[in-house]
């Protein structure tokens, strides 16, 4: 295993004074989205939250195509402690890659921050006023080296508005909060979108530099946390912030791929069981097609129905998505399944898979 990584001195670049946080925002293309992610997060100084006093913006350009550079720099020119760096050179190659993009990025900024604590935020995120302080002070209240949250969803078109909140239902079931919270538990989570954790504590189990090759990066640094003894808190966090994850069905069948074989373990025996879910609640359809079956095996047909309906509904409600998004969500069963089969087929088989515009072999 590596040895701890020193954290670089604070405040030793240009003579600085050390700050209480440090916002990293990793960016790629992302020329829709960067404008409004910061505007919300320049909205949160104030006289009692003074940026380049209290706190820093950095954001990180990873290679990007786009606006997304020039946008980053011209919030940098109007603001004090907001700065733009280049991500460095990335290698893809199988044999010699350290880094994903993403852990590429936050890892460069990371070693430049001045803060004692390091947010690390995505570019596609709307923070509400105030976030700032007020995560800064829940995880001083609950003695936590890392504080992560799950933003509020926004979904458009019937796709993502089915979809979600069957991924999100799983997620709950499969990282149970109070468990991920109980530094008793082995189980540990996060959310990239939203991941904060105290400088120390980063450099001390490697930062994203340990966890450069995963492309779950956010989950594996939550469980580098959380075997050093630290403490841990995740949560979802509507008063937060929120995010649009994806743009269309393409964006949401490229991200769902590379993440779903990574977060349930156990992929295929998932997709078989909502397989099962599927079937029972198309056994109404039985009682038209097979005209010959008696009143008493129609009810039992109907009985075995309402209680796959009910445990159904019951499981995905626990998505935190709206009860219109949860009805829509029966009619994404057939592509969750088929999505669950694809991740594990590219994790497992295949070992590849495809996100913004870059290959990344992998071998979990």
């Amino acid at each position: 295993m590596d040895e701890p990584i020193s954290a670089p001195v604070r405040g030793s670049e240009e003579g600085g004074a050390a700050l209480r946080l440090s916002v990293i925002v990793p960016a790629r293309n992302e020329e829709q989205n960067l404008p409004a992610c910061l505007a919300s997060l320049l909205a949160q100084a104030d006289e009692f939250f003074p940026l380049d006093h209290d706190w820093e913006l950095i954001v990180v350009d990873d290679d990007s195509k786009d606006r997304t550079r020039a946008i980053a720099m011209e919030a940098a020119t109007q603001h004090a402690g907001v700065r733009v760096i280049e991500a460095p050179p990335l290698e893809l190659r199988a044999t010699q890659r350290a880094f994903t993009g993403k852990t590429n990025a936050c890892w460069a900024a990371a070693q430049q921050a001045r803060g004692q604590w390091l947010l690390f935020t995505d570019a596609d995120t709307v923070h509400e006023l105030g976030d700032l302080v007020r995560a800064l002070h829940e995880a001083e209240k609950h003695e936590v080296a890392l504080l992560s949250y799950s933003p509020q969803q926004i979904v458009q078109g019937f796709w993502q508005r089915a979809l979600m909140p069957l991924v999100f239902s799983e997620l709950a079931s499969v990282y149970p909060l109070d468990q991920v919270n109980d530094p008793d538990k082995r189980i540990a989570a996060a959310n990239g979108q939203f991941l904060m954790v105290e400088r120390e504590a980063y450099f001390a189990v490697g930062g994203h530099r340990v966890v450069g090759r995963s492309v779950l990066e956010d989950v594996d640094l939550a469980y580098s946390i959380k075997r050093s003894k630290r403490g841990l808190r995740f949560r979802y966090a509507p008063d937060a912030l929120s995010t649009r994850m994806y743009r269309g069905l393409s964006d949401m069948v490229e991200g769902w791929t590379k993440n779903l074989a990574l977060l349930f373990p156990h992929a295929l025996a998932l997709a078989a069981w909502r397989l099962l879910d599927l079937a029972l609640l198309l056994l109404p359809l039985l009682i038209f097609a097979l005209p010959y079956l008696v009143l008493w095996q129609k009810i039992a047909i109907l009985l075995l129905w309402a209680r796959t309906l009910l445990r159904y509904s019951r499981r995905v409600a626990r998505s935190n998505f709206s009860f219109l998004n949860c009805s829509l969500s029966v009619f994404a069963l057939p592509l969750f399944i088929a999505l669950l089969v694809r991740s594990w087929m590219k994790h497992k088989l295949f070992h590849h898979v495809t996100w913004k515009g870059r290959d990344y072999r992998t071998g979990r």
